[in-house]
C-alpha cells in the first residue's frame, strides 16, 4: 500500500476498492473478495498461490446472493431438501454455474460451489456487501490453514487490504464440500 491514508477502514471499504481480506469463517480464517472483481479475484489467486482452474468457493448471507452465479433451474426438486435443510451451516454445494458465471470463479468446471454461512461476521459482511464473498482458506496452496490472525498477518503481511480480527466459528474442519448432483463427497 502506498502510504497509511490509503488504508481501508473497514472490510467493506476494502471490498469495494478491489482489495483482499482475511475474515473468520466456521472453522479457518480465509481470504476473500468481490467475485464480479476479475482483477481482485486474479490478486487473490496469486497472494494464494493457487491456479485458477481449480475454481472458488462463494460464501453468503443466503441463497438469493447465490441466484445470480448458479444455474437454479438445472437443480432437481428432489435435492433441495439436502440443500436447504444443510443451510446456513458449514455445507459446501457444488452446483451447476449460470451461463454468465466468470471463469475466474468456476475454472476448469461448469459448477460453482457455493455455501450459505451462519457464521455472524460473514453474514454481515455479505449482508453490507450485497453478494456472496469469495471464500478460499488464507493459506498458502497446499500449506496448513490458518487459524489465528497473527498467523494470517504472518502469512500475508500487507498483500491483504484488511484483516477482520474477529473469532472463528468454533468448527474443528473446514466445511464439507458435496457435488448437488451425485452426492459425491469431495472434502468431508
Amino acid at each position: 500500500m502506498a502510504d497509511s491514508t490509503s488504508v481501508p477502514k473497514t472490510a467493506l471499504t476494502a471490498l469495494q476498492q478491489g482489495g483482499v481480506i482475511v475474515y473468520p469463517t466456521e472453522a479457518v480464517y480465509g481470504l476473500g473478495c468481490d467475485p464480479d472483481d476479475q482483477h481482485a479475484v486474479e490478486k487473490l489467486l496469486a497472494i494464494k498461490q493457487r491456479p485458477v482452474e481449480k475454481g472458488l468457493i462463494l460464501i453468503a448471507d443466503n441463497y438469493g446472493q447465490l441466484l445470480k452465479y448458479v444455474d437454479d433451474a438445472k437443480i432437481p426438486m428432489d435435492k433441495r431438501a439436502d440443500i436447504f435443510s444443510s443451510w446456513p451451516g458449514a455445507i459446501t454445494w457444488v452446483m451447476p454455474a449460470a451461463k454468465n458465471t466468470p471463469k475466474w470463479l468456476t475454472g476448469q468446471f461448469d459448477t460453482i460451489a457455493v455455501r450459505v454461512t451462519n457464521h455472524p461476521t460473514v453474514k454481515r459482511l455479505c449482508q453490507e456487501l450485497g453478494k456472496p464473498l469469495v471464500s478460499t482458506s488464507a493459506n498458502l496452496s497446499g500449506q496448513d490453514t490458518v487459524t489465528s490472525i497473527e498467523m494470517a498477518k504472518s502469512e500475508f503481511d500487507q498483500q491483504v487490504a484488511f484483516y477482520v480480527d474477529e473469532p472463528l466459528g468454533g468448527r474443528t474442519q473446514p466445511s464439507t464440500i458435496k457435488d448437488v448432483m451425485t452426492g459425491k463427497i469431495f472434502r468431508g
